[in-house]
């Protein structure tokens, strides 16, 4: 058996200025066809708006509050919150707050940088 254990896991920078730790991925785990990272947003920071062509996203928000941005669409999320990210929606994360906004993202398929469009805005 193989298992992950957050507070063990290094963090790394996705293309959308993201802080990552990724839980499951084809690059170091047997998950082939999704990937599980917890995503941070420090306070004052905001993701570049991007899409994915490909992927499919879930976000569950675990604490902090912040904005979400799906297509044209705007709102505020906070913690037990849960956004469906279809392929291809543009989509853009800010935090406003003082404390870390902090979410599970689910991709299908799996993270890549590859499948990540930056929009420029």
């Amino acid at each position: 058996m193989r298992k992950a254990n957050l507070q063990e896991l290094e963090s790394f920078v996705t293309k959308d200025g993201s802080a990552i730790r990724e839980l499951a991925g084809p690059s170091w785990t047997e998950a082939r066809n999704q990937s599980l990272a917890e995503a941070t947003v420090p306070p004052g920071g905001a993701t570049a708006e991007h899409y994915h062509p490909n992927t499919e996203e879930l976000y569950y928000f675990t604490s902090g509050a912040g904005r979400m941005r799906l297509g044209d669409a705007e709102d505020e999320v906070r913690a037990g919150d849960c956004l469906v990210i279809p392929p291809g929606t543009v989509h853009k994360l800010w935090n406003p707050g003082a404390e870390p906004l902090v979410l599970l993202c689910c991709c299908a398929p799996a993270y890549s940088d590859d499948d990540t469009v930056m929009t420029g805005r």
